[in-house]
């Protein structure tokens, strides 16, 4: 009973002794009446952006693939660059055999001597029949000339009686058959020179077709040798030495390196925040690049989601390929929003009370919170530009609602 009768009296001298002090709390009974500015830490709002990001990684990438096919059939001879090997623009990366195309140049080239030769022939063939031609109207003119001469010297005969009117009708009949023949002889011809035209353009029309594939053939010749379309590093090499390729096969998967993109990886638990056309900044070094956020892979890999990133400066001098970035997903952001440095307790949405300085004096008052971002938090209401609101240093006066401030 005795030891009872102790831890009874404890209990009740410690409820005692909580019981004052809680009505010292309340009652600022040991509260200060004034605090010195020294003592305590300000936020000054002001005017500026808040943003709110989410923090991810990623590796610089080329932006553009280049693809390269094969020109034409062939042979792979030799392969001048292995996957890995960074190029410059017009080096060649592979060779293929050229015996083929050199063939098919040899046999146009003996095709093309025989058109020019037909046509040469073609040329002087017309120009002797056109000769003939002419020939054979002038002998026809002279003919129908010579018998109109004729029928005016038989119609003065018919004046004296000299010749009988059934020999000048006989004249006549002949004129008319000499000019009839004329005229067919002419329609004759015209079409003969035509038909000789024809000939000419037929010849000229293949000659000109086996030029251009000769011209095809020569590109071809000089595409053989498979160069860099622009400098960059090789990927891949379909094929090897000695290995038959069609046109149009894929021989060289390359990345070019005159523009980038970033291949950007965040943790899954931010998939729902990232969306394509999300801003984003890349920091390189003591510079940011603003880019947005492109194509999402859906998968999820080691707990992550890949993303690409599409830059404003994609050709900026500091990207260098396979660098790893550090990346800021921009969630929320506002460019001109009355803003306060975050502390650990502001939430979004909520109402703050907390001691703003008036003067000689700190007053408790009331703001709302928009946007929380990373180092700064966007005020709705309750605070105007400039105000300082203390925020820290005044944990013994959270009971007060105004507090004097010492000089």
């Amino acid at each position: 009973m005795g030891k009872n009768k102790k831890f009874q009296v404890l209990i009740i001298a410690l409820l005692g002794v909580a019981g004052i002090g809680g009505a010292m709390y309340f009652t600022q009974l040991f509260v200060p009446a004034a605090i010195k500015p020294a003592n305590f830490v300000t936020e000054i709002a002001e005017k500026g952006p808040v943003l709110l990001s989410v923090h991810a990684t990623g590796i610089v990438d080329s932006e553009n693939e280049v693809l390269i096919l094969s020109p034409g059939p062939g042979i792979i001879q030799t392969i001048l660059a292995e996957p890995g090997t960074r190029v410059r623009k017009g080096e060649i990366i592979l060779q293929l055999n050229t015996d083929g195309v050199t063939d098919d140049i040899d046999r146009i080239k003996d095709q093309l001597e025989v058109r020019r030769n037909s046509l040469e022939r073609t040329r002087l063939n017309a120009q002797s029949t056109r000769l003939d031609l002419e020939y054979n109207e002038e002998v026809k003119k002279l003919r129908i000339a010579s018998l109109k001469s004729q029928l005016a010297d038989q119609q003065q005969l018919l004046e004296v009686g000299g010749i009988s009117p059934a020999r000048i009708d006989q004249t006549k009949q002949e004129i008319t058959l000499a000019e009839k023949d004329l005229e067919t002889l002419v329609e004759k011809n015209s079409i003969r020179l035509q038909q000789l035209k024809a000939e000419e353009q037929g010849l000229l029309l293949q000659i000109r077709m086996e030029e251009k594939q000769l011209e095809e053939k020569q590109n071809l010749i000089q595409k053989m040798s498979i160069r860099a379309p622009s400098s960059g590093i090789i990927l891949s090499i379909s094929g090897k030495a000695g290995e038959k390729v069609n046109t149009d096969n894929l021989l060289v998967r390359m990345s070019d390196l005159t523009s980038f993109k970033i291949i950007g990886s965040v943790e899954e638990q931010h998939a729902v925040q990232l969306k394509t056309g999300n801003r984003v900044l890349v920091n390189l070094g003591e510079e940011q690049l603003e880019g947005t956020v492109g194509n999402i892979t859906p998968m999820v890999e080691n707990k992550k989601i890949q993303f690409n990133v599409h830059l404003q400066e994609n050709s900026h001098p500091k990207l260098i390929a396979n660098q790893q970035v550090e990346i800021q997903i921009i969630v929320n952001f506002k460019e001109d929003a009355l803003r306060i440095k975050k502390i650990p307790e502001f939430e979004t949405g909520q109402k703050h009370r907390m001691f703003v300085i008036e003067g000689e004096k700190a007053v408790k008052r009331d703001f709302t919170l928009g946007i929380i971002g990373n180092e700064y938090c966007e005020v709705l209401s309750g605070l105007s530009d400039g105000d300082a609101v203390i925020v820290e240093g005044l944990s013994a006066f959270r009971q007060a609602d105004e507090i004097e401030l010492e000089k």
